[in-house]
């Protein structure tokens, strides 16, 4: 969609000509014979690019290039003089102009540069949105729950935020650690720099210290070049190490290194490097148990554990389920393309009366499956997982039985009998899909 293109001319024929040149293209305009009226609807419209004249009767246009760029940063501007220079042209591109034309010969060029300027604007102000919703997506108030237990940790993360002291966030996997190092980052005067993450268990010992440290050219086989280790790429900013308790004992003496001095050595390298980072790390494992079994450095934990935040489980804060799961929804329905999915209150009890053994990211996993097994009639207490129903009492007014064999057909119709797919997304056996099948005597998918 092409945007608003404000013409500054003292010229009204000038003007109007432009204007209706530039309207042909499709693009809608505004006129202003001195720089004050342009400016004012500047203020007070959706501009994208202005079209000024060098000699305005109040103004000079080259000088004008500033104030709009203080106005509207991602406003792009093309000058028109009558007696071009060079030096007015340069001064107008230092300033903040696309692009500086003479009058005369900018018939040919106005409207393919106007496409080039309305191009960079639209792409500096998309890049700034969405630079904008993924900070706000890690603040603090994007964390969904009003639970006392959320609220209490919460505000701990926030008190320390503003700080360069190092934090050890402990919970169950999937309780969201990542999410407030996000957070905490992203509140911290740090902001502006780097957040890097990196998950412990997912790399052996060596490759572990050469993400996190990088190396020198000739450090070992297939090290062609130096790499730069995330240590380095953190500088400034935060690294956050997941699952910390995973790392050897001889890495973690140099990870204590960067925390008493900010110093590192790369792998195959003999000079320390200096670096400014805060670190963040996260654990489901008891650092403490582990420090007095000799499995966890005791002098690394005492420096990790100076700010400790304990997350609560999905069970600890069950009143915040009806919220993450209506939030779910809305997220799983969207990407779906089915945005009027509505979840009933019957539905939402028996999603608070589960076990939530993986936390948030349990109850995510299974609102995705409620989304994509919907029918008409919305998302059904049927398409819920089986172990949902494994351990309910018999007493329980649904039929457990008939519910298994249903969720079972819905699934096999939604893969169109692909057995596999249906053993994948159920979270059971093949051999056990194959028996429950003969069992129930589902023929039909």
């Amino acid at each position: 969609m092409n945007g608003i293109v404000l013409i500054i001319d003292d010229e009204k024929k000038i003007c109007s000509l432009l204007s209706r040149i530039i309207e042909l293209e499709g693009f809608k305009t505004l006129q202003a014979n001195t720089g004050k009226e342009g400016l004012k609807l500047l203020k007070n419209n959706e501009v994208s690019i202005v079209i000024s004249d060098v000699k305005l009767p109040d103004v000079n246009g080259v000088a004008l290039v500033k104030e709009i760029k203080l106005i509207k940063p991602f406003v792009e501007i093309v000058n028109l003089t009558a007696y071009g220079t060079i030096a007015d042209g340069v001064l107008a591109i230092k300033n903040g102009a696309f692009d500086y034309l003479v009058k005369g010969d900018d018939n040919d060029k106005i409207i393919p540069l106007l496409y080039r300027a309305m191009d960079k604007a639209n792409a500096q102000q998309n890049a700034f949105e969405l630079n904008n919703q993924s900070t706000t997506r890690h603040h603090f108030d994007q964390i969904i729950g009003q639970s006392k237990a959320l609220k209490e940790a919460i505000e701990l993360a926030r008190k320390v935020s503003k700080t360069d002291t190092t934090v050890l966030l402990l919970g169950e996997t999937g309780t969201g650690k990542e999410v407030f190092a996000q957070s905490i980052h992203h509140e911290s005067n740090r902001k502006a720099k780097p957040f890097v993450a990196l998950n412990c268990s997912g790399f052996s010992p060596e490759l572990l210290e050469s993400e996190l440290f990088g190396y020198k050219a000739g450090a070992f086989t297939g090290a062609n070049k130096d790499k730069k280790g995330l240590m380095e790429e953190a500088n400034g900013g935060t690294l956050f190490l997941d699952e910390i308790g995973e790392m050897n004992l001889d890495l973690q003496a140099k990870l204590l290194r960067v925390l008493e001095n900010q110093s590192f050595i790369k792998v195959g390298d003999t000079q320390t490097q200096q670096v400014n980072v805060r670190i963040l790390a996260a654990t489901n494992k008891d650092l403490k148990v582990d420090a007095a079994l000799g499995k966890f450095r005791s002098d690394l934990y005492y420096r990790l554990s100076v700010f400790t935040i304990v997350l609560p489980t999905l069970n600890d804060r069950k009143s915040d389920i009806p919220l993450l799961a209506k939030h779910y929804l809305k997220e799983f329905s969207i990407k779906n393309n089915q945005p009027d999915l509505k979840i009933d209150d019957q539905l939402l009890s028996v999603l608070e009366k589960h076990n939530w053994k993986g936390n948030i990211r349990e109850l995510k996993n299974v609102m995705e499956r409620l989304v994509i097994l919907s029918d008409e009639n919305g998302l059904n207490v049927t398409a819920l997982p089986i172990d949902f129903f494994e351990f309910q009492s018999q007493e329980n007014h649904y039929n457990l039985q008939q519910i298994e064999k249903q969720h079972i057909h819905k699934v096999l119709l939604h893969t169109k009998g692909n057995k596999t797919e249906t053993s994948r997304l159920l979270g059971i056996g093949l051999t056990t899909l194959y028996r429950k099948i003969e069992e129930y005597g589902i023929n039909e998918f």
